[in-house]
């Protein structure tokens, strides 16, 4: 009986750790929104983001002033949009495969835009051929060379 007693407690304690383990393999990866950083000004840093699905992607306001949101027709399909509230930290958690678009509202044009690319890129060319203005589109043109295919 002490056998079995004990041997139910290892079972139990190696079950516990393989179910911690599987939670803990998602990442949270943190993106800065500035007015000025290495890219220059208006920018996510980094602006390129490779990440898994089940990772978290966590937008910093370190300067005041902007957000984050997807761009309309540069998320994988079943992907909900987001948008966070102006000068607030955001949190969102990526679980569909697929290149995410994702802009600064107020600074698009500004060029302050970013590249979620989450496991495969599954959707790239649907999310290359949308049609980008200002300082954006020169951005965006650099950051999609960094997708790995």
């Amino acid at each position: 009986m002490k056998e079995y007693s004990m041997l139910k407690k290892i079972l139990i304690t190696v079950a516990s750790i393989i179910l911690i383990s599987d939670v803990s393999h998602a990442d949270t990866i943190e993106v800065k929104m500035l007015n000025k950083g290495e890219m220059g000004t208006m920018i996510f840093e980094p602006a390129f983001i490779k990440a898994m699905p089940g990772d978290t992607i966590t937008f910093i306001s370190t300067d005041n002033g902007h957000n984050v949101e997807t761009v309309k027709g540069m998320i994988p399909e079943g992907a909900s949009k987001f948008k966070s509230k102006l000068g607030d930290n955001f949190s969102v958690t990526l679980n569909i495969e697929g290149i995410y678009g994702v802009k600064c509202t107020p600074h698009y044009a500004l060029g302050m835009v970013a590249v979620i690319q989450i496991g495969n890129a599954a959707n790239y060319d649907t999310a290359l051929n949308v049609k980008q203005k200002g300082k954006a589109k020169k951005r965006f043109s650099k950051l999609f060379k960094m997708i790995e295919m």
